[in-house]
């Protein structure tokens, strides 16, 4: 009389295991340095729409940096928790805005910083402190 196998046997059980484990070394660090890229990206582009109201700053003379932060949208309270970069403005028209990764950001940014500069010609360009594998073509 035969009998019919119903399940698997414990090597098919260990190989199946096996290549999960495998796959998963694999993919978790791709995975997070898919994160990490994707944080640096969205900070990068929320700190650039503040340029907008930065030029309008400069070009209506409002140079004091807390007036400035004032007049696109930020409170005090949102600078002293992290909320928003900090805004640094000369009357010569130089200015900086930088953002400090933190709270939910990832392992590999926290304490890091992106800072987008302008000179007094109106140019601005990107900075970061995160590894270079993180930043955006637009960003050092």
């Amino acid at each position: 009389m035969k009998t019919i196998q119903k399940g698997f046997t414990l090597i098919e059980l260990m190989i199946v295991v096996a290549i999960i484990g495998i796959l998963a070394a694999v993919a978790i660090p791709a995975y997070q340095n898919y994160i990490a890229k994707s944080q640096v990206s969205r900070v990068m582009g929320e700190v650039g729409a503040l340029k907008t109201g930065v030029e309008n700053c400069v070009l209506d003379g409002v140079f004091v940096s807390a007036d400035c932060m004032a007049l696109i949208g930020a409170t005090a309270s949102n600078l002293q928790n992290g909320g928003l970069p900090v805004l640094v403005l000369a009357n010569t028209g130089v200015a900086s805005l930088t953002a400090t990764f933190g709270g939910n950001a990832a392992a590999a940014l926290t304490g890091e910083t992106l800072a987008w500069s302008r000179d007094a010609t109106g140019t601005w360009t990107c900075d970061s402190s995160a590894d270079a594998k993180y930043n955006p073509s637009g960003c050092l």
